[in-house]
């Protein structure tokens, strides 16, 4: 049972030596590593997360910008489609007053050549009734009778005409 006793406490101090030994070459290297490596990935973790971070700011603004963009292109738009109807609207008045003149110049040559044809048919008409008196009277007027006379009876046609 000595024995027995001896051997177990060699056995223990053994375990015991074996022990610090391990832990000394083993244990520390072991758990410097495993702490280092739990340091490690808390870093990449953290990095992770501040890229993550960093990255909801970046779409963020381009959200930003872009609507930005939007709104600026709807703005646009609406101030090209303004400037256009604003072009229409005056081409449609030049067009306007364009045919408004042409009418206006038409309707003054009209009244130009109607007073023109009017002249020369009371300048015929007058030579036609005198040729007419003339033969109906058997005598021949003087150039100024002529146009007096002729005068006279044009007015009194046109007086009738108008009643």
């Amino acid at each position: 049972m000595l024995d027995f006793s001896v051997t177990f406490i060699i056995t223990i101090i053994n375990i015991a030596i074996l022990f610090f030994i391990l832990r000394a070459i083993l244990f520390k290297p072991v758990t410097k590593f495993m702490a280092e490596r739990a340091l490690r990935i808390q870093n990449s973790i953290d990095q992770a997360e501040a890229e993550k971070t960093q990255a909801h700011k970046l779409l963020e603004q381009y959200q930003d910008k872009l609507q930005a963009a939007d709104a600026e292109a709807a703005a646009i738009i609406t101030a090209a489609r303004a400037k256009a109807e604003a072009e229409a609207k005056g081409i449609i008045a030049e067009g306007k007053a364009a045919a408004q003149a042409l009418t206006e110049a038409g309707r003054k040559q009209i009244e130009s050549e109607q007073q023109a044809a009017f002249a020369r048919f009371k300048l015929e008409s007058a030579a036609l009734v005198m040729a007419a008196a003339a033969r109906l009277v058997q005598r021949e007027f003087a150039s100024d009778d002529k146009r007096r006379y002729a005068n006279l009876l044009l007015e009194e046609l046109g007086a009738k005409n108008n009643e």
